[in-house]
């Protein structure tokens, strides 16, 4: 089983950056893919980007391609997400999510959910 925790969540003007971090309890977080998924108030969770178990394949929602970045370190049990110029309309609640089967697009594919950081963007 794993736990999830993310953090770095806040409030920042357009075109910023911030960086959220995803802590995971559990000695095999290095055979789980990562997601990190986000919702908006009235809205459905989305995908935002995933990673595999190596690192090396990487997937970004077209959205945010070319703007974020996820990343991961399986020493240290975290997954990041680097998000720069941001814009109002990345204003969510962003979650971390671990897969134990694969990594992908599709929310109803991962395992283990975190609480979620608030990302709150001005224009």
């Amino acid at each position: 089983q794993v736990q999830l925790v993310e953090s770095g969540g806040g409030l920042v003007q357009a075109g910023g950056s911030l960086r959220l971090s995803c802590a995971a309890s559990g000695r095999t977080f290095s055979s789980y893919g990562m997601g990190w998924f986000r919702q908006a108030p009235g809205k459905e969770r989305e995908f935002v980007a995933a990673i595999s178990w190596s690192g090396r394949g990487r997937l970004y929602a077209d959205s945010v391609k070319g703007r974020f970045t996820i990343s991961r370190d399986n020493a240290k049990n975290t997954v990041l997400l680097q998000m720069s110029s941001l814009k109002p309309e990345d204003t969510a609640v962003y979650y971390c999510a671990a897969d134990d089967s694969g990594w992908g697009r599709n929310p109803g594919s991962y395992d283990y959910w975190g609480q979620g950081t608030q990302v709150t963007v001005s224009s």
